[in-house]
């Protein structure tokens, strides 16, 4: 869906009402921009989490995530 949003002479915009409320939006929120070469993308705060874990089970290829702890000991392993 393409529509167009205006932006106020002191750089606010509004998303349309119905996008809001699908999104979870309709009280306030938050959302993250992304500047791409494509151009901007808004990401929900929860459609930002979901895109992150995708990126790190990719990363992973199939291996086991460690815990926060294991990745520290092995970085303080790298630089004895």
């Amino acid at each position: 869906m393409t529509f167009q949003v205006n932006i106020t002479p002191t750089g606010r915009m509004s998303l349309p009402m119905d996008i809001r409320k699908r999104l979870g939006l309709a009280g306030g929120g938050a959302v993250y921009v992304e500047e791409t070469d494509d151009g901007i993308v808004l990401r929900t705060v929860e459609q930002a989490v979901a895109r992150a874990q995708a990126i790190s089970r990719a990363l992973l290829d199939g291996k086991e995530a460690g815990t926060v702890a294991e990745f520290i000991d092995e970085r303080r392993r790298w630089q004895e």
